[in-house]
């Protein structure tokens, strides 16, 4: 046999393969795009009419990039109305800037998800369960129609009524459960029935550029934190009906900063669990009533939470920690520091949110709660470099100098008549280790409540302190306290006496230094 030198072989091969079609272009193209890592939606079968129900379609490409070991699911320009979709492994769902997923408005068109436990909601819009790196994307907007699932109707139709006449059978906008890498970012979230984004039990969650607007139907959370640990959340923009960023549960190493919020509740609310190692910086809170900062627990040991350069501007509340206590629970070493905030007399009525919202007795004239009961304290609390204007309009009644123990919100603690707290700036009972350092409580109306209370509080430092004065029979009331040192205190207009100490429990009460000179008895 006659050899053939290497290059006349090759020149061979290429002529055949042309000649029998193997590097034709077309088929080049074919094969790229079998192995391809983007979805779009409508190749299979996706309309974007804002009329045709995609769900299926949509759920064939979710699969299909997830067979393939990964990629990204393209939701194209138009208006994709879905309902229940399964995210998975691997898988980005891009929402470009000129889509939108939009809920299907009809209860028979959504299912559960699939292994979500239960107690997270009876339907779901987008979910996904023991999942790993997982992704929403893009400019584009996830509506969940929210308002097509309005009764008037929320979890609970009064005290003690939770989940009795109330309105379950709805769909969260999205939620994760069990999930690792999970990644939302700038993304538009709009209008869920139910809350908005449930995580539950996830680990490494990056959160970046999110908005949120979810005030059409009642309950309508933010973003909502259960057991998670490694969460970062960055640059995002919530305006809720209920709680806008929701921490139950065992939530760890988590960062919160350059957020703003609004909400008709609470924007940061912790609750149980083993709640430890969280920071919150840099972050507006606006037009947010039942208290910016909430922090409600009984078994539980919270401890290492950090809330640095936040402005509060036209809240109540504005900072409430309660704690009932149990075996081997503790609230512990958090701090509060560079915080500005206005509080109004009571919550006002946010003008987008078409039903009515009544408010509680106890949130009138609301002040920072510091509230233990029992043998059990709160230990290591501190406030650092915090300048907080109330409305003032407290009255003497207000004032009261016997405060039930009771187990609850901050302002259930204040609910029975009069209404409100006794102290027009913080009111602390049952604390270990409390810090005041440059911290100024000032009000506009005239107020008949004390600046200050101090009940069964031990080991205090409190150090610039500047308060206006009020009508009560002193500017700073301690009840059975003891190892108190106030140094460099000022009061910045008259006050009948700056201290006044009730209980035979008191001692140890030290007044050093400042300019006290508008106290009235001096």
């Amino acid at each position: 046999m006659k050899e053939i030198s290497r290059r006349k072989w090759l020149g061979v091969f290429t002529t055949a393969a042309v000649g029998a079609g193997v590097l034709n272009t077309s088929s080049a193209s074919a094969a790229d795009k079998a192995k391809t890592d983007t979805f779009n939606i409508k190749d299979y079968g996706a309309i974007g009419d804002g009329k045709t129900l995609n769900t299926k379609a949509i759920q064939k490409a979710i699969d299909a990039c997830h067979q393939q070991n990964g990629g990204t699911v393209i939701i194209p320009a138009g208006v994709f109305i879905c309902s229940t979709l399964e995210l998975k492994s691997n898988v980005t769902l891009h929402v470009t800037a000129g889509g939108k997923l939009l809920g299907s408005p009809k209860r028979e068109d959504y299912t559960a998800g699939k292994g979500v436990p239960p107690g997270n909601g009876n339907i779901v819009f987008l979910y996904a369960v023991n999942a790993s790196n997982v992704s929403i994307e893009g400019k584009g907007i996830i509506d969940g129609n929210g308002l097509a699932f309005y009764n008037g109707k929320g979890d609970n139709t009064g005290p003690g009524q939770r989940g009795i006449g109330g309105n379950f059978d709805r769909p969260h906008l999205a939620v994760f459960y069990q999930c690792t890498d999970l990644t939302l970012r700038d993304t538009k979230l709009l209008a869920s029935a139910y809350h908005c984004v449930r995580l539950l039990q996830c680990k490494h969650i990056h959160i970046d550029g999110i908005y949120i607007y979810n005030r059409v139907n009642k309950n309508n959370d933010g973003f909502h934190f259960n057991s998670c640990e490694y969460v970062h959340m960055i640059n995002c923009d919530v305006l809720c009906q209920d709680d806008a960023c929701a921490l139950f549960g065992s939530n760890k190493f988590v960062t919160i900063t350059n957020c703003s919020f609004s909400t008709r509740w609470a924007i940061f609310r912790f609750g149980g669990g083993q709640s430890q190692n969280i920071t919150i910086t840099n972050c507006l809170i606006y037009e947010t009533y039942g208290c910016a900062i909430k922090i409600g627990a009984g078994k539980a040991g919270i401890e290492n939470l950090n809330f640095s350069n936040i402005t509060m501007r036209n809240v109540t509340g504005p900072i409430g920690i309660g704690f009932s206590g149990g075996e081997g629970a503790f609230i512990r070493n958090v701090t509060f520091s560079n915080i500005r905030a206005t509080v109004v007399a009571q919550p006002v009525p946010h003008p987008d949110i078409h039903f009515e919202l009544n408010f509680k007795e106890g949130e009138k004239n609301s002040c920072i709660t510091l509230n233990a009961m029992g043998s059990h304290y709160l230990e290591n609390i501190s406030f650092t470099d915090v300048h907080v204007k109330y409305a003032g309009g407290g009255t003497a009644e207000q004032a009261k100098k016997v405060v039930p123990e009771i187990a609850a919100e901050y302002f259930g603690v204040w609910d029975p008549l009069p209404g409100g707290p006794p102290a027009y700036g913080l009111y602390a009972r049952n604390v270990k280790g409390l810090t005041l350092q440059n911290v100024r409580f000032e009000h506009e109306l005239p107020e008949a409540r004390p600046a200050i209370i101090l009940d069964n509080v031990e080991d205090a430092a409190i150090n610039g302190l500047s308060i206006q004065g009020t009508e009560a029979d002193a500017a700073i009331r301690c009840i059975n306290s003891k190892d108190i040192l106030i140094t460099a205190a000022r009061l910045l207009t008259p006050a009948n006496k700056f201290l006044q100490t009730i209980g035979d429990q008191c001692r140890n009460i030290k007044v050093e230094g400042g300019d006290l000179s508008k106290e009235k008895g001096a």
